[in-house]
């Protein structure tokens, strides 16, 4: 009897944690090409914390860390617009969300991608109209996206990370 009770206590751990995991808010929505405005409905989306603003002449980049512990750079231009997106952590964001109206495009790109690969492992589309990179494992998950179009003057591909 004792292996009948590990068993209900071990699946009732386990559906407890997806429970959990299936709650927390995993989402950004300051979408590639979006405005700066939703910056901070992400943060409220993400029950995530502001880590920093940083600010150049060319750019501003708002950090947030979600309460799942991925942070999420939001790259925005002098005019307002979201030219990049990047992330780190242990999950990877809601990517409809983050890539916005570029989602279909980058989906059809990835299952592409995905069949002229062998195995797994890190995807990288360059394309003119979007790029996107992404890579890791369970708990380790890093990417980018961007818009060449939309990049600000003096500001190269490589800031957006």
């Amino acid at each position: 009897m004792g292996w009948v009770r590990a068993f209900v206590v071990t699946r009732a751990s386990t559906l407890s944690a997806a429970a959990m995991m299936m709650a927390l808010p995993l989402s950004a929505s300051a979408a590639l090409g979006g405005d700066v405005s939703s910056v901070q409905s992400d943060r409220v989306k993400m029950s995530g914390a502001l880590l920093r603003i940083t600010a150049t002449g060319s750019s501003t980049v708002h950090e947030i860390q979600a309460s799942s512990g991925t942070v999420v750079r939001e790259f925005i231009s002098p005019a307002g617009k979201v030219f990049g997106v990047a992330w780190e952590g242990p999950w990877i964001p809601d990517l409809r969300e983050m890539l916005g109206m570029y989602f279909e495009q980058y989906t059809t790109l990835a299952q592409a991608a995905r069949r002229n690969r062998k195995g797994r492992g890190p995807i990288s589309i360059q394309e003119p109209g979007l790029v996107v990179q992404m890579s890791g494992h369970a708990r380790a998950f890093v990417g980018r996206a961007y818009v060449p179009q939309l990049l600000p003057q003096g500001v190269g591909a490589e800031s957006v990370r």
